[in-house]
């Protein structure tokens, strides 16, 4: 039968490549199609007999489900050819390359149409874009009998594909074509901030700003009323200048909007002056600084006030993660995904492929740096003794993939990274200590 793709992004097919779109081969009922899909998941790849069952058949597996497996792998190969379903220890393995599949093909060529966007080529994004959406022929996985978990990873990646497509749209000077898309597309994921800054964008770029601003508002009172935060700063920064391009904007107040999520402190700072300049000097020369004292010596708000003082040197913003609520270390990823503003999945200029952090795209740690790759930010991580070993790992990983990155972190304890500089603080003089003590007494 010579070479073959295998598709799984709608009802399970299997083509011979020979011709321009290839000859359909004839797989056989659900059951098939659902063992198809199974191995096509995990191509090349041994897959045990129980992980089979589990998928094919969900919540209901026949009474000897290791004969009825069987009879399928046989019925499987009568159509693909007994070499295509090789049997392994325990299980099976279909012999394909991740390439033959086109859910792996689809993750590919997204990652590179993104890739090229970062790098300024907006047509050749387009043109990979097109070509990885253009795979998707119905619903991902249809033929599994319990597939909302592993669908919606998948629908989040081509939503981040359409993201990209999109935004190379407006790079290329077609606003207005996009809008009735992107409009239907921020009705459907009204909390999805990129994907309205590029709606806003494209109204912008299409003429209507007064339309721009209006959605605006409407953007920032969903995002408030049901998340209780502020629009990411990406948002509040192009709102800025839809202001400024406005008739009278030039009455309006130079103010510059802020970037990173530090809240403004509502006490003096009081005793640290030698240690604040010292501990700038630090952050500008190494990108791991971890301020090391035992608690209650005044470490979360010194890092917070040198972050602020400093910041303006990472023009992609000062991140603090407050990690004192975080008990299980498998959860701090998520965390610093979250508190970085990386609410949804945004693939930047490192691909899937390149990264190489596992195979789940939806791992917080591969997530936070795709996020992160690309951007110059300084993130402050907070209380981070209770979890230091899980700390110490993502920031190993994080500093390695994203050279524009700078960590502050706060800890009684190092966290043994390659390169860390470590500052202890001891506590405040007596004298300034009772002079704070009178001032919050005071308030």
């Amino acid at each position: 039968m010579g070479p073959v793709r295998y598709f799984v992004l709608g009802p399970a097919r299997v083509h011979t490549s020979e011709g321009p779109d290839g000859a359909a081969v004839a797989v056989g009922g659900p059951r098939v199609r659902a063992l198809l899909t199974v191995l096509a998941l995990r191509a090349g790849r041994a897959v045990p007999v129980g992980v089979l069952v589990s998928e094919v058949w969900g919540a209901e597996p026949p009474a000897d489900a290791v004969a009825a497996l069987q009879a399928l792998v046989g019925r499987l190969r009568r159509a693909l050819g007994h070499e295509r379903v090789v049997s392994t220890e325990g299980g099976y393995r279909l012999d394909a390359s991740r390439d033959d599949v086109d859910l792996f093909r689809f993750e590919r060529l997204a990652a590179e149409g993104v890739r090229e966007l970062g790098l300024g080529r907006a047509a050749a994004a387009a043109a990979l874009l097109d070509e990885a959406l253009g795979l998707w022929k119905g619903a991902v996985l249809a033929d599994l009998p319990d597939r909302a978990a592993e669908a919606a990873r998948w629908e989040a990646r081509r939503l981040d594909a359409r993201r990209g497509r999109l935004a190379a749209s407006l790079v290329l000077g077609e606003a207005a074509p996009v809008l009735p898309e992107l409009t239907a597309l921020c009705e459907a994921h009204p909390l999805d901030e990129p994907l309205q800054a590029l709606r806003i964008r494209a109204l912008r770029d299409a003429g209507r700003s007064a339309e721009a601003l209006a959605a605006y508002d409407v953007v920032r009172g969903e995002i408030v009323e049901r998340l209780g935060v502020d629009p990411s700063a990406e948002l509040r920064l192009l709102h800025r200048e839809l202001l400024e391009s406005e008739p009278g904007a030039a009455a309006l107040p130079a103010v510059r909007a802020s970037v990173g999520n530090l809240k403004a402190r509502l006490t003096s700072f009081l005793g640290r002056d030698a240690e604040l300049g010292e501990l700038g000097e630090e952050l500008r020369s190494s990108r791991l600084v971890t301020l090391l004292g035992p608690g209650g010596v005044g470490k979360t708000r010194l890092s917070q006030e040198a972050a602020e003082r400093v910041g303006g040197g990472w023009p992609d913003g000062v991140w603090l993660v407050e990690l004192a609520p975080v008990t299980d270390p498998e959860a701090v990823a998520e965390a610093v995904l979250g508190a970085v503003g990386a609410r949804e999945t945004v693939l930047r200029g490192a691909g899937a492929e390149e990264l190489r952090l596992g195979e789940d795209p939806n791992d917080p740690t591969r997530r936070l740096v795709e996020h992160c790759a690309g951007l110059r930010m300084l993130v402050v991580l907070d209380n981070c003794e209770h979890v230091v070993g899980a700390v110490a790992g993502l920031v190993e990983v994080l500093l390695a993939r994203c050279a524009g990155v700078t960590v502050l972190a706060t800890s009684r304890e190092p966290l043994g990274v390659p390169g860390e500089v470590v500052r202890p603080l001891g506590p405040l003089p007596v004298g300034v200590a009772v002079r704070l003590f009178g001032e919050r007494g005071a308030a």
